[in-house]
């Protein structure tokens, strides 16, 4: 059960109803996060912005999602899991790659560094070292491509802390996160950045 109550669209009124009218237009359903974002219109309408500026950026929706996943499972967050690998599956990403990135494994060496550096952001509250910097550039990220994952590792902690928060109830065929090992460089996995 919520422990912040899920904003009902059909009885929302004023700036949290038209932002629920948005999602339900753009997704054909109101999933309850933006239910319990409602609560807040500012955080909803910043979500939506963010979330749409980010899809107009060089990251394709498939390698977005696979981010999500990454991030949920390093963050525990059974709701972002769930979300996320149900979309994921919408967008025709295999059953394997979305296995595979809850242990930031790509389809391809760039898309291993960005899953790899997404998880290393998060394990390390964004102090990475210069190994965990150089390997993505060394695998083809551009620098632009390092901002934007480190932009969707910021969209996702939100949408992962809020549902721990509100303990927002699960809506998409569940997925729960489990102990997975996840290899990073070993300045990765040492206590951040050192040089």
């Amino acid at each position: 059960m919520n422990r912040i109550p899920q904003i009902d669209p059909a009885t929302a009124t004023g700036k949290p109803r038209q932002l629920l009218d948005a999602v339900q237009q753009k997704m054909g359903v109101v999933p309850n996060l933006m239910r319990v974002l409602a609560n807040a219109p500012a955080a909803l309408e910043g979500y939506l912005q963010f979330s749409g500026a980010l899809a107009g950026g060089v990251l394709p929706a498939r390698l977005r999602e696979q981010i999500a996943i990454a991030i949920a499972q390093a963050n525990g967050c059974d709701y972002c899991l769930s979300a996320h690998t149900f979309i994921g599956g919408k967008l025709g990403i295999s059953a394997g790659a979305l296995d595979g990135a809850r242990r930031a494994e790509g389809a391809n060496p760039k898309d291993s560094a960005v899953l790899e550096l997404a998880t290393a952001i998060v394990e390390q509250k964004g102090q990475i070292c210069d190994q965990t910097l150089a390997t993505a550039r060394a695998a083809g990220l551009t620098d632009g491509e390092i901002v934007e994952t480190t932009a969707q590792v910021g969209l996702n902690l939100l949408t992962n802390y809020v549902n721990h928060v509100a303990r927002t109830v699960v809506d998409f065929p569940e997925v729960r996160s489990a102990t997975i090992q996840v290899e990073l460089p070993a300045c990765a996995t040492a206590g951040g950045c050192n040089s």
